[in-house]
């Protein structure tokens, strides 16, 4: 293999958290062969796209970056660039096909292979990774983005078949991490100093059925790491959201009050036609079960508007469950037909027009609930872990409550930066929070 030494990589990460961990992952292994991270493609030998298929506009976006970085190829040959992630899966050789230029198109399991697959490309394939594969144990040293909060996966792929979704098909089946190699990789984040993880799945409440575990067993066993004060995990999928899962949650004080539950429509029909394995009565017992529990609790959840054959009536019954739950934040789309998905077969599709006014709409109403619930922040005192400076105003720091509210505050962040801090809330927004820090409350090491 040709040296590494002084050549600069650079990696542009779409889509969701998932692949922002793939991305640190394989950020890990580029700096273990010797290459140095710049922020500027247009100055990396190494350009790699991590990409997103999840929605059409999504993939577009990916091919314009690719195309302006496959025309600077053609000047430099000595340029690699590096397709990864969901589009790289769906797409394989016909990617190539699409532009030659490319040296190597992975799929997101092989994302731990990374440096076999570049030492194949440094000995002069063009080489793509596809193939279904079992998820190595991750032995890679992530170049992680932040000081302060870390992702952990632990669960690769997922079994659900929704009408919708090309998820499966290109991250594959449900593979648990085991739960000592998770809590080995927590530990070793309690030494570094972090203060928070995210542990992350696709479909992370389904954790361990195919190793004789649960979710809620691997809470407990994670949640007395030393130097770790928080616990948050995402997403988590209605139909395996259990009482037992939110007892624990309730139970353990490192547990974060913010779950993320996809609901996707209000109507059972479509409920039924997306293949989503559950009514809107049975999404309101969870959450009804979730505040019993956890009364203030913070709910954000994802919503598709649009989708085949939606009836008006159909969408007002999204609205009504929006209004019902009000929910924090909500996620919102419209359906976008993705690839080798039934959904984008039928023949009952709507129109853009349709689509788009439904989708404001349902912002609309979004926006408004939000901006109630926010509101019984106001005068209350919220833990907000720092994490960086406000880019909009230097003299202010900016983190998030324990319900995950992102928090602005006076202070310096050379000073409070992975601190615990009780801030007196002030100002409340639909989406974020301003108030005062209470000094004497502040614990942590700052990073």
């Amino acid at each position: 293999m040709s040296s590494t030494a002084d050549r600069r990589y650079h990696i542009t990460t779409f889509g969701c958290q998932m692949n922002k961990a793939d991305s640190e992952r394989m950020a890990g292994i580029l700096e273990g062969m010797g290459f140095q991270f710049t922020e500027d493609p247009e100055a990396a030998d190494l350009v790699l796209y991590n990409t997103c298929t999840i929605r059409d506009n999504a993939e577009q976006k990916v091919y314009s970056y690719i195309g302006r970085q496959a025309r600077r190829k053609q000047q430099n040959p000595n340029l690699t660039l590096v397709v990864a992630g969901c589009v790289a899966q769906q797409e394989g050789e016909a990617l190539l096909r699409r532009v030659p230029e490319l040296d190597l198109v992975m799929g997101p399991q092989h994302a731990n292979r990374l440096s076999d697959l570049l030492e194949q490309v440094f000995n002069g394939s063009q080489v793509v990774a596809t193939e279904p594969v079992h998820i190595f144990e991750d032995i890679t040293k992530p170049r992680r983005d932040s000081k302060v909060t870390a992702w952990v996966n632990v669960i690769y792929g997922c079994n659900e078949r929704c009408t919708y979704c090309v998820v499966p098909s290109v991250r594959g089946v449900e593979q648990s991490r085991e739960p000592q190699a998770i809590r080995a990789e927590i530990e070793e984040l309690g030494r570094q100093g972090y203060t928070e993880i995210t542990l992350l799945g696709q479909n992370i409440d389904a954790y361990g059925r195919d190793i004789k575990t649960t979710f809620t067993d691997l809470l407990y066993q994670i949640h007395d790491v030393p130097g770790l004060e928080r616990i948050r995990f995402a997403t988590s999928h209605p139909r395996y959201f259990t009482e037992r899962l939110i007892r624990a949650c309730a139970e353990l004080p490192k547990v974060c009050e913010h779950f993320h539950i996809p609901f996707q429509s209000g109507d059972n029909e479509i409920l039924k036609a997306m293949a989503r394995g559950y009514t809107h009565e049975k999404y309101r017992r969870i959450i009804d079960t979730l505040r019993r529990y956890m009364p203030d609790a913070s709910v954000t959840a994802d919503a598709i508007v649009g989708f085949p054959g939606e009836t008006e009536e159909q969408f007002q019954n999204t609205l009504k469950l929006v209004d019902d739950i009000a929910f924090d934040q909500l996620n919102t789309a419209a359906y976008s037909p993705r690839p080798n998905t039934p959904a984008a077969l039928w023949p009952d599709q709507l129109s853009e027009e349709i689509k788009s006014d439904r989708l404001q709409r349902l912002n609309h109403l979004v926006g408004q609930k939000a901006a109630e619930r926010n509101l019984r922040y106001l005068g209350r005192t919220e833990e907000v872990l720092v994490e960086d400076q406000n880019p909009k105003n230097p003299a202010q720091v900016m983190g998030r409550t324990r319900s995950n509210r992102l928090t602005f505050f006076d202070g310096n962040i050379h000073d409070l930066k992975g601190k615990l801090v009780q801030v007196a809330i002030t100002e409340a927004r639909a989406f974020s929070l301003t108030g005062t820090a209470l000094v004497e409350e502040v614990v942590g090491n700052p990073r």
